[in-house]
């Protein structure tokens, strides 16, 4: 048996680690957290000052076994990640495997490199209780939270919603960013370019300027048409452009979205597959700082690469002064690896992290900028052409790629030059863009809430829960008006452009308006921005030893609680923001746009009235409750619509469902997206219908008298009886398979797993 056993999260760490120490050195994993508060109940008892009740969870209970057997007569070295969730970890297994935490071993490291890991061994220390305390806080803290918040949010809103510290402010700042948008009443004004010609070569300039209207640009048009122009200054400024420090978590966040278009999750699973395999320093980090070791080895890097006028020294400060997470910034192990990663996705952030850590310690480019100054005769306002030459690259060798250098002609200062063409064109002011996933982290980091590793978790949450979309946004067509000055004459030209357009955009859900106004109004404090970043705050104080964790909850409770319980007396009428469009001209029943149980939604007629029950339909497509018009409105209550007859006589009905818009034919339902209910066609309907058959004809091979069936899935033909399902092998000809064999094969299948899905490994925590 070993005399020493190394405990880390993930098989890959020990994997990596386990190359580094000698065979005195057993290294295990606990695939992730052992224990944690189980998922049903609070388990935190509040009249025993917050005493949280954790278990081993029983994914994890053969896990536990193993590693209280390999313990046993050894020495335990706890190597959880540096960071709060991996200081709770640590304790979690002192107390899952009786150990006694202060004094079980416990190391920590930046890399997992073989000096890294050697020096860890040199220099252990014990669990930090304090790190331990504020993990727990937030644990806890969160835990109340999403407790009590959520079914208040069932009885009152929807069931099935979720409330979070963090998660419902991301949602806010979506929700307010969407009406902003919509409330915005864009302003056109006219944005005049030109080009001149001086000696045969082209000056593009644009009027410093902008015209506020249409006829004031006619008129400034024609005042310039028989103008003289010449050069009234030229400026040459030389200047510099300097790296960016090495990436934090957040910043890696945002650099990989806008460059490799890797969503936040994608980007911390292959960062976390790269550290695990000891190619990066640990990727959850609010610190700019490069250790000593590394900026030498930049240095001799940078010097031999590419030559010593290249390499500048520097040092970032760090933005954030908590106690929180590792200190150092995101950077490769070994500058020399140019590459590593086991695909394609790790290889492309990898690269990104190397070159951004090297270009970080690079003498910054140099410029030089050019500025001419273009009068005209006739008018006091002036044209400004500009150009840029690269005179020496730094830093953009390895990072930002190379600069187009935009040359202007030689011309002096009052040289007199022809113009070419001019043209006005009409342009509006724009609205703050939506969010994507990188400009909510950048958000989140700038108001201080949460930290950086709870964003990947807090983004996937607020998609998966359905009150944030991620969508491609088509636009509108827009007409631009185009003033074109030609020989002393001016033109008009309409041009039609599509405007707003975007892709991976967030966008709320009308559920996450009516939440967002329902927690504004009643529970101010949980999606208050401020309060959200002080409670950061506050687990900093924990973590330095400032506050007791209980104390902190205390304090919190103490004012969260009483609002939870007010909540009883809230109407769920009130919460539904029901919207009178006006009334039906058949009927006279009034008609609503509102939220109910499945999201935003249409009634005909109220819901008091006892006699007569209302009736339901759906919001038409791109509409809100706040933009359905009673016109619009009416049309869907036009649904369900019989559209005609299938081939042998039966009745098509055309109608729009909590999945969309949908044709029935007796009890067979078929999607028709992207089509419209209202305006499908006989002909469209009855081809849907057909290929809907055929369809469900393949994926029957064979049903026996017993019920036993052979059906094509997604995987390939399989056997069931509906309880149980059977493979088929595939060099096997399910056609051929006789009820006999197929009853043996169900027999030796495994049973249905139920209770849902299990996670593989316990996550890093979400809010």
């Amino acid at each position: 048996m070993a005399k020493n056993l190394v405990i880390v999260e993930s098989p890959a760490k020990a994997k990596t680690i386990e190359k580094f120490l000698g065979k005195d050195y057993v290294v295990k994993s606990s695939f992730g957290h052992i224990r944690d508060l189980p998922a049903k109940g609070l388990n935190i008892d509040v009249e025993k000052n917050f005493a949280p009740h954790y278990e081993v969870s029983a994914d994890k209970k053969k896990v536990v076994a193993e590693l209280r057997k390999a313990a046993a007569g050894s020495e335990v070295w706890l190597a959880s990640d540096e960071d709060r969730e991996g200081e709770a970890i640590a304790w979690h297994l002192t107390q899952a495997l009786k150990l006694d935490p202060l004094k079980t071993k416990r190391i920590v490291f930046h890399e997992i490199t073989k000096t890294a890991i050697e020096a860890a061994i040199l220099k252990p220390r014990t669990v930090d209780i304090k790190l331990v305390d504020a993990q727990q806080a937030r644990r806890v803290l969160d835990r109340l939270v999403g407790y009590e918040l959520s079914p208040v949010l069932w009885k009152k809103v929807r069931t099935g919603l979720s409330a979070g510290r963090v998660q419902s402010v991301a949602v806010r700042l979506i929700v307010e960013r969407e009406r902003e948008i919509r409330d915005f009443k864009p302003v056109s004004t006219f944005k005049v370019s030109a080009v001149f010609l001086a000696d045969g070569q082209e000056i593009p300039a644009e009027l410093s300027t902008k015209l506020t209207d249409a006829a004031g640009a006619q008129k400034w048009l024609e005042a310039v048409g028989d103008g003289i122009y010449d050069v009234k200054d030229i400026q040459l400024k030389p200047a510099t452009r300097s790296p960016g420090a090495p990436f934090t978590t957040s910043t890696l966040q945002q650099e990989a979205s806008r460059r490799l278009g890797f969503s936040v999750r994608q980007t911390m699973t292959l960062a976390q597959r790269l550290y695990e395999a000891g190619h990066i320093t640990y990727m959850r980090t609010d610190s700019t700082i490069l250790s000593g070791l590394a900026i030498g080895a930049a240095e001799e890097f940078i010097k031999k690469e590419y030559g010593t006028e290249y390499h500048q020294v520097r040092q970032y400060k760090t933005k954030s002064q908590s106690a929180q997470e590792a200190h150092e910034a995101i950077r490769p192990t070994a500058f020399t690896k140019t590459s590593a990663g086991d695909d394609e996705q790790q290889k492309k952030l990898y690269q990104l992290i190397w070159s951004r850590a090297l270009a970080s310690q690079m003498a910054p480019a140099k410029l030089e900028r050019t500025e001419v100054t273009i009068g005209v005769s006739t008018q006091p306002e002036t044209f400004l052409a500009k150009g840029e030459i690269l005179r020496f690259d730094g830093f953009m060798k390895v990072y930002g790629g190379t600069k187009d250098d935009t040359l202007l002609p030689p011309v002096k200062v009052g040289q007199k030059l022809d113009l070419q063409s001019m043209q006005a064109t009409e342009t509006f002011s724009r609205s703050a863009a939506r969010y994507s996933e990188a400009m909510l982290v950048k958000k989140l980091e700038e108001l201080g809430i949460g930290r950086p590793s709870t964003y990947a978790p807090t983004i996937s949450t607020v998609q998966t829960r359905g009150y944030v979309e991620k969508t491609d946004l088509e636009g509108t067509e827009r007409e631009v008006t185009e003033l074109i000055l030609e020989k002393g004459k001016v033109t008009t030209v309409k041009n039609t452009v599509i405007t707003g357009a975007d892709r991976n955009k967030l966008v709320p859900t009308g559920i996450a308006e009516v939440t967002t106004d329902f927690l504004v109004k009643y529970f101010p404090s949980i999606v208050d921005y401020d309060f959200t970043a002080r409670v950061e705050g506050d687990f900093d104080n924990v973590a330095e030893g400032k506050q007791g964790w209980q104390d902190m909850i205390a304090d919190f409770y103490k004012d969260f609680h009483p609002l939870v319980e007010k909540s009883a007396d809230i109407s769920r009428a009130e919460v539904s923001q029901a919207r009178e469009l006006g009334p039906d001209p058949k009927s006279g029943e009034p008609i609503f746009a509102r939220f109910g149980r499945y999201g935003a939604m249409l009634q005909m007629g109220r819901t008091e009235d006892e006699d007569k029950k209302p009736k339901f339909a759906p919001l038409p497509a791109k509409t809100t409750i706040d933009t359905v018009t009673l016109e619009q409105a009416l049309e869907m209550f036009k649904l369900p619509r019989l559209v005609g007859t299938t081939k042998d006589g039966q009745e098509i009905k055309a109608n729009i469902g909590r999945f969309g818009p949908y044709i029935q034919v007796d009890k067979t339902y078929v999607s028709i997206k992207p089509l419209d209910p209202r305006d499908i066609t006989e002909e469209e309907a009855r081809k849907l219908y057909e290929e809907k058959l055929a369809k469900d004809a393949a994926k029957h091979i064979n049903e026996f008298p017993s019920g036993i069936k052979i059906l094509n899935g997604p995987y390939g033909p399989y056997i069931t009886d509906g309880k149980k399902n059977a493979r088929i092998a595939k060099d096997a000809d399910p056609k051929a398979i006789t009820e006999e064999e197929a009853k043996k094969l169900l027999a030796a299948a495994p049973a249905k797993k139920r209770g849902g899905f299990r996670r593989k490994t316990a996550k890093k925590a979400s809010k």
